[in-house]
């Protein structure tokens, strides 16, 4: 059983990481950026993109170290090709996007589903709750997540190159926050766990699948 669930919530991880990288080229494709075919992101191959460390090694890492859905980053993307700034925001926002639907589609398929204890349903519950975590900490307004990269097409020019001067330290502030600050960490778990009721997640459910997952 506990095999199970961890096959269904690593495959599904794994898919799901791949959707966001597709979904930020899909847009960036139809945004101008046509040399994202060539580069091979639009398909599911994950050995197409820029660092396969950063987009599935590494979260693959966080999620077995503590369950938290850390997106990838790793389609390159030729912005100066991008007809406008609203395709520069819209790109950004394809990934959380592409995870957010998915964690709709699992709270679909709980919701209607014949849900027990049993079978795969605690690793699709965790899995969409994985979804949601994805979605926070990727709109986070700080370089570098998704969120950022909505607002940085519209910042002064000043403010952007401060942020980008910081946006590898940014990142690991974020997380030894969410870490080690008791109120950002539960904040942010609070948040996570209310929207995936929102989407139709059963939290007990998810609960049981990541202590499925979590076999060893």
């Amino acid at each position: 059983m506990n095999l199970l669930t961890f096959v269904i919530v690593l495959g599904g991880w794994i898919f799901s990481l791949c959707l966001h990288e597709f979904s930020h080229a899909l847009v960036a494709y139809y945004g101008g950026d046509t040399t994202v075919k060539d580069k091979g992101y639009l398909t599911f191959n994950p050995l197409k993109y820029t660092h396969p460390v950063f987009s599935l090694v590494i979260p693959i890492i966080f999620l077995l170290m503590g369950g938290i859905g850390l997106p990838g980053g790793a389609v390159y993307i030729e912005k100066w090709r991008l007809r406008d700034k609203t395709w520069e925001t819209a790109v950004s926002l394809a990934g959380p996007f592409s995870n957010a639907l998915l964690a709709l589609i699992l709270g679909l398929i709980l919701r209607y589903g014949p849900v027990t204890a049993a079978g795969i349903w605690p690793g699709l519950a965790f899995l969409g709750l994985l979804q949601i975590s994805a979605v926070v900490l990727n709109l986070i307004p700080l370089p570098p997540f998704d969120g950022y990269g909505a607002l940085e097409p519209h910042l002064p020019m000043d403010i952007r190159i401060k942020a980008n001067e910081m946006r590898g330290m940014l990142s690991w502030v974020v997380f030894l926050a969410l870490w080690y600050v008791p109120f950002i960490g539960t904040g942010f778990w609070s948040l996570i766990f209310f929207l995936s009721r929102l989407a139709g997640i059963p939290l007990q459910l998810a609960s049981m699948g990541f202590s499925q997952f979590k076999f060893w």
